[in-house]
């Protein structure tokens, strides 16, 4: 996160794995929409109503976070304690493996790899999983390579964590870029499901920081206390903010699916032209994963950041160095100067290689 903050700006920053930021005036707000402050509360019923809608659960399964991070937190601390052991995919998105860490749960590990299309297997976490595993956390879509696992291939690792008394914890931040209204969470599936998501990613609005966690009552009412000791209560107009867009909802992510479709085929495009990337190819989401077939990816991002102003994110922070993740939710002139750029910066490294 520090170098997401402090250095992955420039021109043409493919870093980036959510959309562009809608502005205010897309919303049509007027200021009688916005109040600064409200009676205390476990969760603003305007705000959970439409999350629980959205989500087709009952609004005592959802949990106000600030973000997926902090519902990440939420929930990683209101399902284990010090020592618990926690079964983590890999590679996977990194905070989740240093909250777990942070609040001191012997982590294991599982593959997803990238000869198998990172696909999630379920024979991995069975030879993974102990008699002392408490969660299994997974992405999905999965961070960083994109890819989407099926609820029926979920139902499968739900069962596993059943038969030893687990929870499967699952990120799906991602899984809002599919723009499929028929898509149902994982948290369907059954009850040792717990799922974490926002509107940080698909549709632009990470400014409002609304997210939230699908968990049984019982285990919401442990997170809304647990939320107690981080955020008390949160800022009330994000939340009042956060009940206009989700109105708005339907038309933003027309226009987020329209972007993506047509930046997803010229990355595609790009890919292709390319022998020197291996790739996995997501058919839906915001980002890819490359792997550079030849030299050390840290280098050729030092490269492409200082001599072409561009910038992805280099694959160390996921565990994998060979590798790079390139986001394609700017705009069409951002992505394909930054292509234009990777190429050339791709030409200039091998050469020097």
């Amino acid at each position: 996160m520090e170098w997401a903050k402090l250095r992955s700006h420039a021109r043409f920053n493919l870093a980036v794995s959510g959309l562009p930021s809608v502005p205010l005036s897309r919303l049509a707000v007027s200021v009688s929409d916005i109040e600064i402050s409200a009676p205390g509360s476990y969760g603003y019923e305007p705000l959970q109503a439409r999350l629980a809608a959205k989500c087709s659960v009952a609004p005592e399964c959802v949990v106000e976070a600030t973000g997926t991070s902090m519902a990440n937190h939420l929930a990683l601390a209101a399902l284990i304690e010090p020592g618990d052991e926690i079964l983590i995919e890999e590679p996977t998105y990194e905070l989740i493996l240093t909250t777990a860490e942070y609040l001191g749960a012997t982590v294991r590990r599982f593959p997803r790899l990238f000869d198998n299309g990172f696909a999630l297997d379920p024979r991995e976490i069975e030879r993974a999983i102990t008699a002392r595993t408490r969660v299994i956390a997974v992405t999905n879509l999965h961070n960083p390579s994109g890819v989407k696992t099926s609820n029926s291939i979920l139902r499968l690792v739900g069962e596993i964590a059943r038969s030893r008394g687990a929870t499967v914890l699952v990120d799906e931040v991602y899984l809002e870029a599919c723009y499929d209204p028929e898509l149902r969470s994982a948290f369907h599936l059954g009850p040792n499901f717990v799922i974490t998501n926002s509107l940080t990613k698909a549709y632009g609005l990470s400014g409002l920081r609304c997210g939230w966690i699908l968990a049984s009552p019982l285990l919401a009412e442990r997170m809304w206390k647990l939320n107690d000791l981080f955020g008390v209560n949160p800022a009330h107009a994000a939340q009042r903010l956060s009940v206009v867009a989700l109105d708005h909802l339907p038309e933003i992510a027309a226009e987020a699916k329209a972007l993506l479709d047509a930046n997803r085929k010229r990355v595609n495009q790009f890919l292709d032209s390319r022998g020197d990337l291996l790739a996995v190819r997501p058919e839906e989401g915001t980002i890819v994963f490359p792997r550079l077939a030849q030299g050390r990816v840290d280098a050729f991002c030092q490269l492409l950041r200082q001599n072409y102003d561009t910038t992805v994110v280099p694959g160390r922070f996921f565990e994998m160095p060979d590798f790079f993740r390139l986001g394609y939710s700017v705009d069409p002139e951002t992505l394909e100067g930054g292509l234009q750029r990777i190429g050339s910066a791709l030409d200039e490294f091998r050469r020097a290689s």
